[in-house]
């Protein structure tokens, strides 16, 4: 099966971006393409057509793409629970809790559940592009290694590895990097690319020759950074908002510890007058129009950070002079007088008082909801669409006032006084009506309709591969996939 890799030197050296836009420009040229990340640590995560979950990345090189997102595109998904340990979601389902050193070992079963995935796209795809995790050349991870040249090895695929040049130090990125890999890996490695170039290319062309004259590999690309490029994000929260002059809503979000599908916060991020501000630890909690409470991995443990960083205070503050709270997930669950975890799906077993804010109790059960959803905002009537993803089942008088009606099934929920609101819809902002009708109830007056996600989406996608189609030698690519 024609199967081409793109590994990075380290996290964050653009492999998402890069297989994002390789995607997009062989998908364009007609060809039938999947995008595969064999295993992935990441809190964002998407919903698939099969009822899956994956990687939020993935799920936008399926996009890119133009096809529907599928478990098997990311078989292995790590979800942090702590610093030891993570949920483990094999092929879209969840599998179970281990520990670090736990999982260490079980990579050798896992292994299995990855290559069957594998073979299963390759039986409905032309092309693959798939994408490593990290570097491949973490010394203390190769043993059983499936992230990186450990799929590459068993499936006998060429290998391209990306540097980022904007961070500083790419020619020892590279060099390093090929240094460690075993001389089969390196044999494997067949061009380098550089990522998030600016500046004048008369500089960097001597860097490039004696690159390629010391390692033998040719550079097969230097694509430019992109300005303002804002695409589903893996792991980087993004600290701000684009507003253009005085704002005419704030909103604040805490950066919790297990922050959860922050990508919810894209469309506000985008808004000329929004500004959007994510707060870290030991930050001051600026003044706001709107607190929203994201998702969470491990709500109560996040609920526990809030209250030790003085936010319970702040919003309480915050409420008492006008302002709007909004919670999604476990957000939501947040809110209510109660959150109880009797299996300990979370972390240890027990329970935790919430916010008290709506009249509520939400318990954790096995079995997670995960499924794309319709319907409409409540009482505008609007359309709205988003994704759950969750595993606690609320209960209480406050859900008879439902922030919205889906298909079948009432949302959410919204104070008497409107000033609370809660849901457990991921992408509540994605739809230009809702968003928009959103925020006017919170505060923001004229705004139009917000902004359009999906086509930013697109347009983000066709910016990336013109980029690539005008700076990597695709000749090369079409060549490693012998197509």
């Amino acid at each position: 099966m024609p199967t081409v890799m793109i590994q990075g030197t380290a996290s964050d050296a653009g492999k998402s971006t890069v297989v994002a836009a390789l995607c997009r420009a062989l998908h364009r040229r007609g060809m039938s393409v999947a995008p595969f990340k064999p295993q992935n640590m990441a809190l964002n995560s998407a919903v698939t057509a099969d009822g899956g979950e994956i990687g939020r990345s993935t799920a936008l090189q399926a996009l890119a793409a133009g096809v529907e997102p599928h478990s098997d595109m990311n078989p292995v998904l790590l979800k942090p629970e702590s610093d030891r340990g993570a949920q483990v979601i094999l092929r879209g389902q969840v599998h179970g809790h281990m520990g670090a050193l736990d999982y260490q070992a079980y990579k050798r079963e896992a292994k299995a559940s990855m290559l069957a995935a594998w073979e299963a796209l390759s039986s409905r795809y032309d092309v693959i592009i798939a994408e490593g995790a990290g570097s491949p050349a973490e010394i203390n991870l190769r043993e059983n290694d499936i992230a990186n040249m450990g799929f590459a090895e068993a499936v006998d695929c060429p290998v391209l590895l990306v540097g980022d040049i904007d961070r500083g130090g790419v020619f020892a990125q590279l060099v390093g990097t090929l240094e460690l890999l075993s001389e089969s890996e390196r044999a494997r490695t067949r061009g380098v690319i550089i990522n998030r170039f600016r500046g004048d290319m008369a500089l960097l062309q001597p860097g490039l020759d004696w690159l390629e004259e010391y390692t033998g590999k040719p550079v097969l690309g230097t694509l430019p950074y992109l300005q303002g490029l804002v695409l589903d994000a893996e792991d980087s929260l993004g600290l701000e908002g684009r507003s253009q002059g005085e704002p005419a809503l704030r909103v604040v979000v805490p950066a919790l510890p297990r922050i959860s599908n922050h990508n919810d916060f894209d469309p506000l991020r985008l808004h000329p007058r929004v500004a959007l501000t994510f707060v870290g630890p030991d930050r001051p909690i600026p003044p706001a129009d709107l607190i929203i409470l994201p998702g969470s991995k491990s709500t109560r443990s996040d609920l526990a950070w809030l209250r030790a960083q003085g936010w319970e205070a702040a919003i309480r503050r915050h409420l008492r002079y006008g302002g709007k709270l909004l919670g999604i997930c476990g957000g939501f669950q947040m809110l209510g007088d109660w959150i109880h975890d009797p299996e300990g799906l979370e972390g240890a077993a027990g329970a935790a008082p919430g916010l008290g804010l709506l009249e509520m109790e939400t318990r954790m059960v096995a079995g997670k909801q995960l499924r794309n959803v319709s319907g409409r905002l409540l009482p505008e009537g609007v359309p709205i669409a988003g994704y759950e993803i969750h595993n606690g089942v609320t209960r209480g008088p406050a859900l008879e006032r439902p922030l919205c009606e889906l298909v079948g099934r009432p949302d959410g929920a919204v104070s008497d006084d409107g000033r609370v609101l809660g849901t457990y819809l991921h992408g509540l902002f994605d739809q230009p009506a809702a968003g928009a009708a959103l925020l006017a109830r919170c505060g923001l007056e004229e705004a139009g309709e917000a902004v359009d996600l999906a086509a930013h989406r697109q347009a983000e996608l066709e910016r990336l591969a013109d980029a690539l189609e005008a700076h990597l030698d695709m000749s090369a690519i079409q060549r490693l996939l012998r197509c």
